[in-house]
């Protein structure tokens, strides 16, 4: 199993990164607090303090097209929420 599948890169999560020190990825729905926390750890090579998860609902979607109207749903996800220890930092763009 994968846990982490990828950071996420939002302006939300990028305000998050500069002012707390906090890291937002997209993880497998099947993990938990501890394998995200070994995983980031093992994977990025820094102290997780905290992390906090929520499941993110999928958006209802729909568009006209010529066949019609058309509607579906985009799915749901997992996001962590990663505390890194003062001092340290992730490199999205190295390391992945």
């Amino acid at each position: 199993m994968e846990i982490i599948k990828k950071p996420i890169l939002t302006e939300k999560a990028s305000s998050l990164t500069e002012k707390l020190n906090r890291y937002a990825f997209k993880v497998d729905h099947r993990a938990n607090k501890i394998q995200i926390k070994n995983a980031v750890e093992q994977m990025f090579g820094v102290t997780v303090v905290a992390v906090n998860t929520a499941v993110v609902a999928g958006k209802a979607k729909s568009r006209h097209t010529k066949a019609g109207f058309v509607s579906g749903r985009s799915p749901k996800y997992k996001k962590a929420i990663i505390t890194v220890k003062d001092g340290e930092t992730i490199d999205f763009y190295s390391t992945l």
